[in-house]
């Protein structure tokens, strides 16, 4: 079973490893605006995530079967795999810092 960000984001605390890293906190606090659509007659969702400086990341989501498809579970599912994209993205952005100190 996978663990939640917040698990992960504890146990680093607890090992103290306290060199720059991004946390769950720092990539939320990057977007600024979301939204969905849902294309008609699929179970298509798409999560558009807006990001502070007005780059935007997508996420999509839809059920293999449209007898299983549930529009809030499919907006979940989108979002979650917008938001994970940031992590690389904003991990590109650290180390580029990084690199130049």
């Amino acid at each position: 079973m996978a663990r939640n960000e917040q698990e992960i984001e504890q146990e680093i605390q607890d090992k103290g490893l306290n060199a720059p890293r991004l946390t769950p906190s720092m990539i939320n606090a990057t977007i600024v605006s979301e939204q969905y659509h849902i294309f008609p007659n699929t179970t298509m969702t798409v999560c558009a995530l807006t990001l502070q400086n007005g780059f935007i990341v997508i996420g999509e989501s839809a059920a293999a079967s449209p007898e299983n498809f549930n529009a809030e579970i499919g907006r979940k599912i989108a979002r979650d795999n917008a938001r994970n994209k940031i992590w690389a993205l904003e991990g590109y952005a650290l180390r580029n810092k990084l690199a130049a100190v």
